[in-house]
């Protein structure tokens, strides 16, 4: 019997609280269909047994306090709503008690923004760890010693679990009824609840919008200069003459603002545009692709496939919005 705390912050997303004890639990009524014993002892997990969750809009009874629960083997700790910091001030004393569980042998899983608190306690300092693609900027500027991976939907690091953004976190949770109670099993519930059960990636859901919430004022002009000027070549010697920088200095100082070396900007600025153009015109492929500064098709579907996870037709069959095959 496996022991799952599912925790209950306060400001917590009521649905990555629910939707975990649910997929649980109906594992538990498949096993007993199947004459085995059940596998998980699901609790709700609070600081008070009564907390407020969804902007105040909903309050959770849960079934412990988590002073007075002795010992777990899965922690699952779920996206949080609203101001992170604020979040983190609220149940800070969550972070002990999570550090004690896992020195005793527990493993810890965080949903979506649960990244947060599961950052907080420093058990993903030095590893991988997703989380929503929306609030990775904030992630970084917050947690610059994680190794944030932002295409992921799940990470698995010595029993520190991760999941991507939204409902990516139900992906998260049948890679571990798979891992505890085998592949039937999870693939009947992916069949049940109609999840993806192989989806590894977030990419084609995301969207660059630049990374700007820094404060260096130079590599702000060479963004904006690349995101002005991107359907030219644009080579990182014109950007350092521009700003009268080593090219050395502007790449550590670029990659340091933004988390992306120079090339890696321009080319997810480049294909962010052909997304935009794929999804609201009806120009074909190559006319995408020279409108936005590529001219080697190798090349362009490449790149556009190693940052959306799709292929340019596949992503204009997916998010055309006038269903352009």
């Amino acid at each position: 019997m496996k022991h799952i705390s599912i925790l209950v912050p306060k400001g917590a997303v009521l649905g990555s609280v629910e939707g975990p004890r649910q997929v649980l639990s109906e594992v538990n009524k498949l096993l007993r269909s199947m004459g085995r014993p059940t596998l998980f002892e699901v609790q709700l997990v609070g600081l008070t047994k009564e907390v407020s969750v969804a902007g105040g809009i909903y309050k959770v009874f849960t079934d412990v306090c988590a002073a007075d629960v002795r010992k777990t083997d899965l922690i699952i700790i779920p996206a949080l709503d609203g101001d992170m910091v604020q979040n983190l001030e609220h149940n800070q004393e969550f972070i002990p008690w999570i550090r004690k569980q896992h020195m005793a042998g527990a493993e810890v899983a965080s949903l979506c923004v649960g990244a947060f608190l599961l950052a907080s306690t420093g058990l993903v300092t030095g590893k991988q760890c997703a989380t929503h693609w929306m609030a990775a900027n904030d992630f970084r500027k917050m947690f610059p010693e994680v190794n944030l991976v932002e295409d992921k939907i799940i990470t698995d690091e010595q029993g520190i679990y991760s999941s991507g953004g939204a409902f990516s976190y139900l992906n998260l949770i049948l890679y571990l009824i798979e891992k505890y109670a085998g592949r039937e099993v999870a693939v009947f519930m992916s069949k049940a609840f109609q999840i993806e059960i192989e989806r590894k990636s977030q990419s084609p859901f995301m969207i660059f919008k630049g990374q700007k919430e820094h404060e260096d004022d130079q590599i702000k002009k060479a963004q904006e200069y690349i995101e002005q000027n991107f359907q030219e070549k644009i080579s990182v010697e014109q950007l350092a003459s521009m700003l009268a920088l080593s090219r050395r200095n502007l790449e550590r100082r670029f990659k340091k603002a933004t988390a992306n070396s120079i090339v890696e900007y321009i080319q997810r600025v480049k294909i962010e545009a052909a997304k935009m153009s794929l999804e609201t015109s009806r120009e074909n492929v190559n006319e995408v692709m020279y409108n936005v500064g590529y001219s080697d098709p190798k090349a362009f579907r490449s790149t556009f496939k190693r940052i959306t996870g799709l292929s340019p037709v596949q992503y204009r069959s997916k998010y055309n919005l006038e269903a352009v095959a």
